[in-house]
């Protein structure tokens, strides 16, 4: 009875992204400093998507991964997955901070790991 569902949330999340892509693209004024979002995800050692940029693979959905360098900033792209980031190596820390699937965001502190999950 509701098999249309899944279908729909999917056309929604796809329109979604294609209108906040347009709109990054016209050149908001509030993401002047960043860099363009493409499809994926990138942690960034320095605050507005500056400095170093890790890529994070959106398939490997829960395995931890422990950056090299603490990230100050995340931008998200995609229709599936989002990130959770902790403080702490080993997917540890009191506090753990979830992206959205479309994200670009200053983190409110440094993140030492992520893990990929289902948005």
């Amino acid at each position: 009875m509701f098999t249309f569902r899944p279908k729909l949330r999917g056309a929604l999340a796809v329109t979604a992204l294609t209108v906040a892509l347009t709109g990054v693209g016209a050149g908001a004024a509030s993401a002047a400093d960043w860099p363009p979002l493409t499809a994926g995800a990138h942690l960034y050692t320095g605050t507005h998507g500056t400095g170093t940029a890790t890529t994070v693979d959106l398939d490997d959905l829960g395995t931890c991964h422990t950056l090299s360098a603490p990230a100050r900033s995340v931008q998200v792209v995609s229709g599936s997955a989002s990130v959770v980031l902790y403080q702490g190596a080993d997917c540890s820390g009191t506090s753990p901070w979830a992206t959205g699937s479309l994200a670009q965001s200053d983190l409110p502190w440094a993140v030492l790991s992520y893990r990929v999950v289902p948005a």
